[in-house]
């Protein structure tokens, strides 16, 4: 699904936060030449779910949380994180 978009988006970057019923899954994807990296937006965002870390490639990540609940909390400190 992540891959899916960045090629929609052509130069991009792709959150993806889904709510399984029982934990938050948090996804992340940076198209080329971009100079952030999805691994940092995993763990921005895993944070303000109740998770820790995450981990992947700095085009594709992945991270969890223990709850969906504060998911606009989390991409508002994404946006916070790449607008610094």
């Amino acid at each position: 699904m992540i891959d899916e978009h960045k090629k929609r988006l052509g130069k991009g970057i792709v959150l993806l936060i889904a709510d399984t019923g029982e934990r938050a899954a948090i996804a992340a994807g940076v198209t080329e030449g971009l100079s952030v990296s999805a691994v940092d937006i995993v763990r921005v965002a895993a944070e303000k779910l109740g998770g820790k870390g995450g981990g992947g490639r700095p085009d594709m990540a992945q991270a969890g949380g223990s709850s969906a609940e504060n998911a606009e909390e989390a991409i508002q400190a994404v946006i916070n994180m790449l607008e610094a």
